[in-house]
């Protein structure tokens, strides 16, 4: 796949006001990374908080996304440089930032996630550049990197104006269950303070005219198009780990 090309297109249908929908992974498996890939979604992002991989692991599984035909991206474990850096060498054509909750602590993420001269990230051969095989090629790349902030906590509802300002952000996009957390409504996802919390990142974005994300973790398809109506243009949907248990339960006998 043509990861550059793949941004561009996610960008532009972004930019129209139209919707991306993706998936979730945390099992290291490549073969499931292939077939999940091959399901029509547009990109497909490696869980690094929460899901089970090794460090050499994320590699493969990006060559199997690849292959079946999705966008490879990585939701990092944290918001640190670092985690962003690792997971764009390995071959992730964007990352997925945890716990955003200011500008101050966005900017510099973004800045990381970039080659020079439009951000500061660490310049080398890795595997995104074929070792060194593509390094020319990967050059634009490399400074074109998806960065979507991710909005989980109560905190950054007082800041949203000031994260949708910040220069390379792509989306916002809602964690549902540790902002209900943040909310002390732990997994209370119909909640009306989660509701109105969810509303307000929404609305914020619908005024900075930036792209509101959010995860249908449970595979529900009336439940997607409830997204989609109410404004949201960057979607994961489903779970592997959550695919597969819906699917493998025993039927009542």
């Amino acid at each position: 796949m043509d990861r550059l090309a793949g941004i561009t297109k996610l960008r532009s249908t972004l930019a129209s006001g139209g919707t991306s929908v993706g998936s979730w992974m945390q099992l290291a498996d490549s073969n499931a990374a292939e077939i999940l890939a091959r399901n029509g979604y547009e990109w497909i992002a490696l869980d690094l908080e929460h899901g089970h991989f090794s460090p050499h692991q994320i590699p493969d599984m990006f060559r199997a996304i690849e292959l079946g035909g999705a966008l490879p991206l990585a939701r990092v474990a944290t918001p640190a440089v670092i985690n962003c850096r690792q997971a764009l060498d390995a071959g992730a054509a964007g990352v997925v930032i945890p716990m955003i909750t200011s500008a101050e602590q966005l900017r510099p993420l973004v800045q990381g996630c970039h080659w020079p001269p439009k951000g500061n990230r660490g310049v080398g051969f890795c595997r995104a550049n074929g070792f060194g095989a593509r390094f020319d090629e990967y050059q634009d790349e490399a400074q074109s990197c998806l960065v979507i902030g991710q909005i989980e906590h109560v905190d950054a509802i007082k800041n949203l104006d000031a994260i949708l300002a910040v220069d390379g952000l792509d989306a916002l996009m809602i964690g549902p269950y540790d902002l209900s957390a943040s909310l002390g409504r732990t997994g209370q996802l119909d909640h009306p303070d989660v509701v109105g919390a969810v509303n307000e990142i929404r609305e914020a974005c619908r005024r900075s005219n930036k792209t509101a994300g959010t995860h249908v973790v449970d595979p529900n398809p009336s439940l997607l198009r409830q997204r989609v109506d109410e404004g949201f243009r960057f979607i994961a949907y489903g779970v592997d780990t959550v695919f597969l248990r819906s699917a493998s339960t025993l039927p009542t006998r």
